[in-house]
């Protein structure tokens, strides 16, 4: 099977025009939702549901309608409305700029790694970073989770940007014509995110209680290797930003992922040395972030 290359789908999702979204931050948060709700609403037809009295009640439905849906036409209005409420709900967060953050040659000056200089670690929720690039843990399928108001990162990443990124996905994968292959990455614009690409990468599946594998190793080795080559053809990319990918619902022992994260970029960068500035390995949990300060500290 010839490789699908970022030359064969860019030009379908408009890889490489920037994204402006549809701001109004005087506008009423929750006219903005009730319009949205009543649409959704009716276009799903399902007299069931009715939409709740106070405003936490009513976004959680918003979201979790969005996660269900399949991607298809949204009409232009609404699409400027979703980006009005998302847009005022990124201001009222704190966004993290990357450039602000220490690296792991400043945290742990003597560690073994020789790119630590353009590491970061750092916990958070990875769709508040200001980077140019983040990467998402994709499943095979590449259309986010359809799983309402779930906590995975996948859910997490498409609810923040919108219905835009399911679409682009939707469109890579009926250009494609297969399901993404384990270790494989695409990338798409950002929509919403601070950041301003996505990368999507489906990472090995470790079945629980059974014993890691060489060939699961190499897999993980690959999404972050197809992530870093992706990336590197894009000019505007210089700072990634790596979810701990695999270690959720995939099942993948947390240190030994983190191990190969981090070997497997700092050979890269050691073979690649003039393209990125900075790579952050963003965790979510306090147990992931001693996981992966430990490894530093050896």
């Amino acid at each position: 099977m010839p490789q699908f290359k970022l030359k064969d789908y860019a030009p379908s999702i408009q890889l490489y025009s920037k994204y402006t979204t549809f701001s109004d931050y005087m506008a009423n948060k929750e006219e903005v939702l009730n319009d949205l709700l009543d649409f959704l609403l009716k276009e799903k037809n399902d007299r069931k549901i009715k939409i709740p009295l106070n405003y936490p009640d009513k976004r959680r439905l918003l979201r979790g309608l969005l996660n269900v849906r399949q991607p298809r036409f949204l009409p232009h209005t609404i699409l400027e409305k979703i980006d009005v409420l998302l847009q005022i709900e990124l201001k009222e967060k704190s966004v993290i700029e990357v450039e602000q953050l220490n690296t792991v040659r400043d945290l742990v000056s003597n560690n073994l790694f020789n790119q630590s200089d353009k590491f970061i670690l750092w916990q958070g929720d990875i769709s508040l970073l200001q980077t140019d690039a983040i990467v998402n843990a994709a499943n095979k399928y590449l259309l986010g989770c359809f799983q309402p108001l779930h906590s995975c990162i996948d859910n997490a990443i498409h609810s923040v940007a919108g219905p835009l990124l399911r679409e682009d996905c939707k469109t890579i994968i009926s250009i494609q014509d297969r399901v993404e292959k384990t270790g494989d990455a695409k990338i798409t614009r950002g929509y919403n995110l601070p950041a301003n690409f996505v990368l999507h990468t489906v990472g090995p599946i470790v079945e629980k209680g059974t014993k890691l594998t060489n060939k699961q190793k190499e897999d993980l080795a690959s999404c972050y290797s197809s992530c870093l080559e992706l990336a590197n053809q894009i000019p505007d990319i210089k700072s990634l930003a790596f979810c701990a990918i695999s270690t959720g619902v995939f099942g993948f022992p947390k240190q030994e992922a983190a191990r190969v994260a981090v070997e497997t970029v700092n050979d890269w960068l050691n073979l690649n040395p003039h393209h990125f500035e900075k790579i952050v390995f963003n965790v979510y949990s306090e147990e992931d972030y001693n996981v992966y300060f430990r490894l530093f500290q050896q």
